[in-house]
């Protein structure tokens, strides 16, 4: 049964539910499946997107858990980005793309705007002399408001970005730096309002609840300064401490159990007022995670096809991928990675083939993030009621309030959205409740 404290203070680990079954269950030894995936034609009308994790930073933040690079010189950048392209050019030649072009790009990182403007028109060329972007319906493109200028903006934008993120986290330049965020807010401004100018079909702000010396006060300083710009969209996350994270080996040094951070609770209570100001905006929750000014036009591609069951590849060190049942990982070195592609061979490091039942769990509960689950979804793609088949969790959470039912759907209440991810443990299976770590 599910419980709460009252404190339910932030330990280390990771709380954020990215995929399933957990990270911990992948293994070297089902690398060979990914190959036997590869060499299938693709399911029909099973979408295709591209990932590129760019993992170049000007700092390091003291929570990033990815797998990111602040010492790599011009000429590594380069060659980083090169054997990228060579990555790409093995998966092309593939059975599995068939005649599909690519739905949805997104740039991770990292920082992909810490590349320059020449890096990444070359990038962007190559990229789509191999599998052509005209029938992509979004492009999404992280950016650190710092390492933003006019020029680069407008190179973005001409690249054919259709949501760019901006990285602000926080408008309180004592809390950043605190954070080891490498922009301060006299940055953020600027940068938002010439990418506003330039005409990005969406701009989407970043911000995290729960920072090291963050406040209520400031938190709604936040919320009322994110308001002012008026983003297309608004994305929270609630801070967690996972354990390749500065926060954490400080944390070992000290010999703390709690992080320095804000309770769970809190971090909760933070992004309830933060999304009951948005929608007196006149926005809408659209998941545990983001709130947009326009639905009918406002969408988050990546997400929504990616937890229906699309295949992505994901491109550079340390990237995850997901093509026909078979979630893989990418080497999680820089030299090994780059290695591996000079050699003319595809970087994989671990894998993992999903059985029927597993597909229907990871589609559940990452469908469940956006705060309702269709039945007639469930039972049309692999014949199974859910609502019968998971009666156990689906009446704690309704038991507990944090769910409702009819006939055709479920739907988190506000309680339940806001812990989703501590929720979704219910629907795992029995061998993998034990652990969710990378």
């Amino acid at each position: 049964m599910l419980t709460e404290t009252e404190t339910e203070q932030t330990t280390a680990g990771s709380y954020f539910v990215s995929n399933y079954p957990p990270y911990s269950f992948w293994s070297p030894a089902y690398v060979g499946d990914v190959f036997a995936a590869l060499d299938r034609p693709p399911a029909p009308n099973t979408p295709l997107g591209i990932y590129l994790h760019i993992p170049f930073c000007r700092k390091r933040c003291h929570f990033c858990y990815f797998k990111v690079y602040t010492d790599k010189n011009a000429s590594e950048v380069e060659g980083y980005l090169d054997t990228a392209i060579q990555e790409l050019t093995l998966y092309s030649r593939k059975p599995f793309i068939g005649a599909r072009k690519p739905k949805f790009i997104y740039f991770g990182g990292g920082t992909p705007s810490y590349i320059s403007s020449r890096q990444l028109s070359s990038l962007v060329e190559r990229m789509k002399r191999m599998l052509p972007w005209d029938e992509a319906e979004e492009v999404a493109f992280e950016c650190e408001p710092g390492t933003l200028t006019e020029g680069k903006l407008q190179v973005i934008k001409d690249l054919g970005v259709t949501r760019l993120s901006l990285g602000i986290e926080n408008f309180d330049d004592d809390i950043l730096k605190i954070n080891g965020r490498a922009h301060t807010s006299k940055e953020i401004g600027p940068a938002y309002r010439f990418a506003r100018s330039i005409g990005f079909p969406q701009i989407n702000i970043d911000l995290i609840a729960g920072m090291v010396g963050e406040t209520t006060a400031n938190w709604r300083e936040c919320v009322r300064k994110t308001i002012e710009l008026d983003p297309d969209s608004v994305t929270i996350y609630q801070m967690e401490i996972p354990y390749n994270t500065t926060i954490f080996k400080e944390m070992k040094v000290m010999g703390q159990s709690v992080a320095p951070v804000a309770a769970w609770k809190t971090k909760r209570d933070w992004v309830r007022y933060a999304f009951s100001e948005l929608e007196n905006a006149g926005y809408t929750v659209r998941s545990a995670y983001t709130a947009v000014k326009n639905p009918a036009k406002t969408r988050f591609v990546y997400t929504d096809l990616l937890w229906s069951g699309a295949d992505m590849i994901g491109l550079g060190v340390a990237s995850f991928s997901h093509v026909q049942g078979t979630h893989f990982q990418n080497e999680h070195e820089f030299e090994t990675y780059s290695d591996k592609l000079r050699h003319g061979i595809l970087p994989i490091y671990r894998a993992l083939t999903l059985t029927q039942e597993q597909r229907l769990i990871r589609e559940l509960i990452l469908q469940m993030k956006l705060g309702h689950v269709r039945d007639r979804y469930f039972e049309d793609k692999f014949g199974v009621r859910i609502q019968e088949r998971f009666a156990g969790p689906v009446g704690i959470l309704r038991d507990q309030g944090f769910l409702t039912t009819d006939a055709d759907s479920m739907r988190l209440t506000r309680d339940g959205l806001l812990q989703v991810d501590r929720l979704l443990y219910e629907f795992f299976l029995p061998e993998h409740k034990l652990t969710y770590a990378v």
